[in-house]
C-alpha cells in the first residue's frame, strides 16, 4: 500500500481505505479463484494497482465519462481506476465468467457503484464510450479493429475520446500502422520502481 500513497498523496480517508481493502480481497478471492497469478499477488499493490493507476498519469478523466475496460480478468485496470475516479462510470468485461464474479464481489464489498462486470467480448456489446483500457489481451491491430466501433463521438475530456492501452516490451510492429496518430507514454517517467522499466502507455485517438 506504500508504493500507492507514495505517488498518490491526494487520496481521500475513503480512497485510501478502499485501496487497503484491495489486497485482503484479493488474497481471499485468490485461494478460491485464480485470477492473480501466485507470482503476482504478494506484489499485488505494484505490479496490478499502480500499474493500473499509471493510465491516471495520462489523464484525469472527468466526471460522467463511461470506460470499458476488455479483457479485465480480476479488475484490473478498471477497479483501481474506478477507486480513484468515483465520478466515472466503469463497465469491465471478461469472457470468464469465474472472473467476473470476483470483479463484481469486489467492487460491492469496496462500495464501488461505479463498477459493473459483464461476461461478454467485445464484439457482442453495442453500448459507447468514451475510452476503452486494457492490458494487453491482444495484438494491438486486433485490439482496435475489434473495439474502435464501441467509441463514443460526443467528446468533452482532455482528451480525445479513444483507446488507452497498457504494454509492455517490443511493439513498435504492432504500432506502425498508427504511428501517425498514436501517443507512447513511458511508465518509468511516472514510477521509478525497476518494474515498470519496459512498461508502456499507447494511446490512440479514434
Amino acid at each position: 500500500m506504500d508504493v500507492i500513497l507514495k505517488y498518490f498523496k491526494e487520496l481521500t480517508p475513503r480512497q485510501i481505505e478502499q485501496f487497503e481493502m484491495l489486497e485482503p480481497l484479493y488474497n481471499e478471492w485468490n485461494s478460491k479463484i485464480n485470477v492473480v497469478s501466485r507470482k503476482d499477488i504478494d506484489a499485488l499493490y505494484m505490479r496490478h494497482v499502480l500499474h493500473s493507476l499509471a493510465i491516471a498519469h495520462v489523464i484525469h478523466f472527468k466526471p460522467g465519462t463511461r470506460i470499458l475496460d476488455v479483457g479485465c480478468g480480476g479488475g484490473f485496470p478498471g477497479i483501481p481506476l474506478a477507486i480513484l475516479f468515483p465520478g466515472v462510470q466503469f463497465t469491465l468485461i471478461d469472457s470468464i465468467g469465474k472472473k467476473i464474479k470476483v470483479v463484481n464481489e469486489v467492487a460491492k464489498t469496496l462500495g464501488l457503484s461505479n463498477v459493473e462486470g459483464i461476461q461478454k467480448r467485445a464484439e457482442k456489446l453495442d453500448n459507447r464510450y468514451h475510452f476503452i483500457v486494457s492490458r494487453a489481451v491482444a495484438a494491438f491491430p486486433k485490439f482496435v479493429a475489434l473495439t474502435r466501433k464501441l467509441i463514443e463521438k460526443k467528446q468533452f475530456n482532455d482528451l480525445n475520446n479513444g483507446i488507452i492501452y497498457l504494454k509492455g516490451g517490443e511493439f513498435s510492429d504492432e504500432t506502425a500502422l498508427y504511428s501517425s496518430r498514436i501517443k507512447i507514454y513511458n511508465i518509468p517517467d511516472f514510477f521509478e520502481e525497476e518494474f515498470f522499466e519496459t512498461k508502456k502507455i499507447i494511446y490512440l485517438p479514434l
